[in-house]
C-alpha cells in the first residue's frame, strides 16, 4: 500500500503543542470517471503546514497526508480523463472556488489539500487521487522540485499582486514585505516579470541582497528605525511613492505604509505573521488608502498563473530539498521554517525527479 506522512496526535493545547510526524499507509486509489491517480514526484511545505502541526489552523486533523503543493505523473485515469494519462501535472491546491473574483462559490468554503478535515487528500504521499478539473500540465522548463514549489504560494501571490492590488503595471512601485518566504518571492518574480519597480523589506541583509539578484530594485531592513524614510530615498526620482504594498506580516504596515503610498494606494494583505491585527489610522482614511485582504485564489486564477509562468519562463526559488518520506529529514525542513532561515521553498522529493538549482 502507498505511504504518506501525517501528524500524530499527542496531548497539548493549540499553540503549545507540536504534533510529531508519522508515516502512514493509505488506500490505493481507484479513479472514478473524471478522476486521475497521480504518482507524486515532489511536494513542498507552506506556513499553513507549520500551523497545522501547532494546531493553529482550522480543521486540523490526523490521518490525512500533509502538504498542498505537488507535482507528479498521472498513472491511471477514469474513462473520461484519459487525456491526462502519463502527463506530468501540477495540482490546484484547493477546491470549491471556480472563477468568482470575490471568493469561493462553494457554501462549504475553499477546501485546501493537506492535513485538515475539509479535504481527505494531501501531497506528502506516494500517490493522490484528484479530479481532472484541478490539474494543469507542469511547465516543461521546470524541474520537479521547481514545479512543486509554486502552486499554493504562487496562487496566493498572484491574487494579492494582480487581482487585489490592481497595480501590477510596468513602471509602478511595489513594496513586498518580509522577503524570503515562498509567497513574497513569487510576488517578487511576478512583479519583476511584469515590469514593476520592486522594493523589499527583510530583517536579514543577505535576503535583501538575494532579492536584488532576482530583480528587486532595492530593499531596507525593517529592524532599522525609520526604515520607511530610507525606502523613500531609494524610490525612483520621478516616482517618489509606492503604488501598492504586498504584505504578509500585518502589524504596523498601515501606519508605515500610509507615509509611503500614493493617495488611493493599496495594501494587499495575504497574511499576518507578526501580528493577527492591525490598526487602521485616520491618516490612511485621509489619503484614501485601501487595505484589502487576499487569500489563495480561484481555479481560473490558478490557470492564469501557470500560463504566465510558462510564458515568462519563470523559475520559483527552492531553498532546500530532501529526498524520500524520511521523517527526520522532513522535520529538518520544518525547523528551517520555524527559524525563518529559508530563502525560497522547502521541498520533498518523493519519486524520481530532476533537482533544481538553489540560491
Amino acid at each position: 500500500m502507498p505511504s504518506a506522512i501525517a501528524i500524530k496526535q499527542v496531548p497539548g493545547k493549540p499553540g503549545q503543542v507540536y504534533y510529531p510526524l508519522e508515516k502512514i499507509t493509505i488506500d490505493t486509489p481507484t479513479p472514478g470517471d473524471n478522476q486521475v491517480v497521480i504518482s507524486l514526484t515532489a511536494a513542498a511545505l507552506n506556513h499553513r503546514d507549520l500551523f497545522i502541526r501547532q494546531h493553529l489552523y482550522p480543521g486540523t486533523t490526523f490521518g490525512v497526508p500533509l502538504l498542498a503543493d505537488g507535482v507528479g505523473i498521472v498513472t491511471s485515469t477514469g474513462s473520461s480523463a484519459k487525456k491526462w494519462l502519463n502527463k506530468r501535472v501540477v495540482l490546484n491546491p484547493g477546491k470549491g472556488w471556480k472563477d468568482s473574483p470575490d471568493g469561493p462559490e462553494d457554501p462549504k468554503g475553499y477546501a485546501i489539500l493537506g492535513g485538515t478535515k475539509t479535504n481527505p487528500a494531501g501531497t506528502l504521499a506516494e500517490v493522490v487521487l484528484m479530479d481532472e478539473s484541478e490539474l494543469e500540465e507542469a511547465p516543461e522548463h521546470l524541474s520537479d522540485e521547481e514545479a512543486a514549489a509554486f502552486p499554493l504560494c504562487g496562487l496566493t501571490a498572484w491574487r494579492a499582486l494582480f487581482v487585489k492590488s490592481g497595480n501590477a503595471k510596468p513602471g509602478h512601485n511595489i513594496l513586498i514585505t518580509g522577503i524570503g518566504g515562498g509567497v513574497a518571492l513569487m510576488a517578487l518574480s511576478f512583479a519583476v516579470a511584469q515590469g514593476c519597480n520592486v522594493f523589499v523589506t527583510s530583517g536579514d541583509q543577505e535576503k535583501i541582497h538575494k532579492a536584488k539578484e532576482l530583480g528587486a530594485a532595492g530593499g531596507v531592513s525593517y529592524k532599522e528605525k525609520g526604515w520607511e524614510k530610507k525606502l523613500q530615498e531609494i524610490l525612483p526620482p520621478n516616482r517618489k511613492w509606492l503604488d501598492a504594498i504586498i504584505d504578509g506580516a500585518g502589524g504596523d504596515v498601515v501606519s508605515k505604509g500610509t507615509r509611503l503610498l500614493k493617495a488611493g494606494g493599496v495594501i494587499s494583505v495575504y497574511g499576518m505573521t507578526i501580528s493577527p491585527k492591525m490598526d487602521f489610522l485616520m491618516g490612511a482614511v485621509l489619503r484614501n488608502i485601501e487595505v484589502r485582504g487576499s487569500t489563495m485564489g480561484s481555479r481560473k486564477e490558478f490557470a492564469d498563473m501557470v500560463e504566465f509562468i510558462k510564458k515568462k519562463n519563470m523559475k520559483p526559488v527552492v531553498s532546500r530539498s530532501v529526498t524520500g518520506l524520511d521523517i527526520e529529514a522532513i522535520d529538518g525542513l520544518f525547523d528551517d521554517m520555524k527559524n525563518s532561515s529559508q530563502f525560497g521553498k522547502l521541498v520533498v522529493n518523493i519519486g524520481k525527479g530532476s533537482p533544481s538549482s538553489k540560491l
